[in-house]
């Protein structure tokens, strides 16, 4: 009885929200498939996909290609959709932890620019769908990219 109190009443009341995030899922048609952008991160050089936090003034949608220009070079001439969500933990400066929730939106890639923003800081890599959900460190962002059809979105 004190364990059910204690989880249904007392640890909520020290959980924090999620703070939001939104993130582009860049892909193009490639050869063989359908291909996924992903981007090293600047701290740990993990790959992930672009992403920031929401920007004032703009939609998830508006802030997930906004950092897609400034952390890929990614130019799109369509809508993005939305994909879904996932979570993580973001180490921030100091070491402390941040449970984020991420909104990821499909961005189909009509090209890529030579200069943008974060060209010195991050490197590009195309993967299949398979290969960069192997790449991520965040299961929900990869079992997201996992199941990505760009049928579905475009």
């Amino acid at each position: 009885m004190f364990r059910n109190f204690w989880h249904e009443l007392v640890l909520p009341l020290f959980r924090r929200p999620a703070h939001l995030q939104a993130a582009a899922l860049c892909w193009r048609s490639g050869p063989t498939g359908p291909e996924v952008l992903l981007i090293t991160s600047r701290d740990t050089g993990r790959w992930v996909v672009p992403k920031g936090w929401l920007k004032k003034g703009m939609d998830g949608a508006g802030t997930a290609a906004e950092e897609a220009w400034e952390e890929a070079g990614v130019i799109t001439e369509r809508p993005l959709r939305p994909l879904g969500a996932f979570h993580y933990m973001k180490q921030m400066d100091g070491g402390m932890p941040l449970n984020v929730r991420c909104q990821v939106f499909a961005m189909h890639v009509a090209r890529l620019e030579a200069d943008f923003p974060e060209r010195d800081e991050r490197t590009c890599a195309w993967m299949s769908p398979g290969e960069a959900a192997q790449s991520v460190r965040e299961p929900d962002l990869a079992a997201l990219i996992r199941s990505f059809r760009p049928e579905t979105v475009d």
